[in-house]
């Protein structure tokens, strides 16, 4: 067996982890990973955009390294170089429990139990949650879905497509420095912006990915592939990010519901471009897009087992593979 079949076979174990048993509970690599980027801050942090770039560089460099140096190590041991990418896929993938989350916060907006929908929010975005009505719960949800169904399951099986355990590891990096740092406040401005840059170039691809597949998964959801794609390009530019906008607006156009507006932060608002022309997401319309995320997953799955499987350059649009053919 090829390396890269390996590898193939390896990302569809780790879906079928993610999807039965969502994130690790204990010892998560990616809280490791967090805990040592925080230790990187504090030795490479000043108010300037080089000492950023030199700890986005550190802070990603030294893991991706070592997944080459794994990469390169199981070359002709396959057995062993599957386990490693299902359990790199497994550690990246947070797609069941995102939906986790969304089912929950349905759940208590269905039993107009506000409270307890306010208090879940922190678990899907950084939004203030104590002034937000059903209507704003749903939507921050419904946006939240969309945005991390690109971020959570569509970019890191891209990746891992075209770069093997590397793109795994790095792209999920990359996610959360831009989580941590990425942020406009006042410490990050300058600092974080190497780090949110780099996120927004690893998630072009992504992003769209994530609105195609909207698309074609639309009917599953009550909508419309035509109307989909419609209000997709239509505003998917409109947004201020150049890749949310992409998901949310897809998203937006499959659901038949109107997201953006007004968001209010810890601190800070920031007011959104409409996106859609439908009403205002409820309760339900949370679990429809739980569904059309479950769906963009599996197909995003497929694509990328395929494209690792086959050899094939190009099966996401017109992108070499970054590793070399074993």
């Amino acid at each position: 067996m090829t390396s890269r079949r390996a590898d193939a076979l390896g990302m569809l174990a780790g879906v079928a982890l993610d999807a039965a048993l969502g994130d690790p509970r204990r010892l998560h690599p990616v809280a490791g990973f967090g805990n040592y980027a925080q230790l990187v801050e504090r030795y490479t942090y000043a108010d300037s955009r080089r000492a950023g770039a030199a700890f986005t560089a550190l802070a990603v460099g030294v893991p991706v390294a070592a997944a080459v140096l794994a990469q390169r190590a199981t070359r002709n041991r396959p057995v062993l170089r599957g386990v490693l990418v299902a359990a790199g896929t497994w550690a990246v993938l947070g797609g069941r429990s995102l939906r986790r989350e969304g089912g929950l916060m349905a759940g208590a907006l269905e039993r107009g139990d506000l409270p307890a929908a306010r208090a879940r929010l922190s678990h899907l975005c950084g939004r203030d949650p104590s002034a937000l009505d059903e209507a704003g719960l749903a939507r921050a949800t419904v946006e939240s879905i969309a945005e991390n169904s690109s971020d959570a399951e569509v970019a890191p099986l891209v990746w891992g497509a075209l770069a093997g355990l590397p793109g795994l590891v790095g792209y999920r990096a990359v996610n959360t420095l831009d989580a941590m740092v990425g942020h406009c406040s006042p410490r990050y401005a300058r600092f974080g912006t190497a780090s949110a840059r780099l996120d927004d170039a690893a998630n072009l691809l992504p992003s769209r990915l994530t609105a195609a597949l909207a698309v074609a998964a639309a009917p599953l959801v009550s909508g419309s592939p035509a109307r989909t794609a419609h209000i997709w390009h239509r505003d998917g530019d409109a947004h201020p990010s150049p890749n949310s906008g992409q998901c949310e607006s897809a998203f937006a156009g499959a659901l038949g519901v109107r997201l953006g507006g007004t968001n209010v932060y810890f601190g800070r608002s920031e007011t959104r471009p409409v996106l859609g022309d439908g009403p205002t997401p409820r309760g339900g319309d949370i679990r429809r897009a739980a569904t059309l995320s479950a769906a963009i997953g599996l197909l995003t799955a497929a694509l990328a087992v395929l494209t690792r499987w086959t050899r094939r350059k190009g099966t996401f649009l017109t992108l070499h593979a970054m590793e070399q053919r074993k």
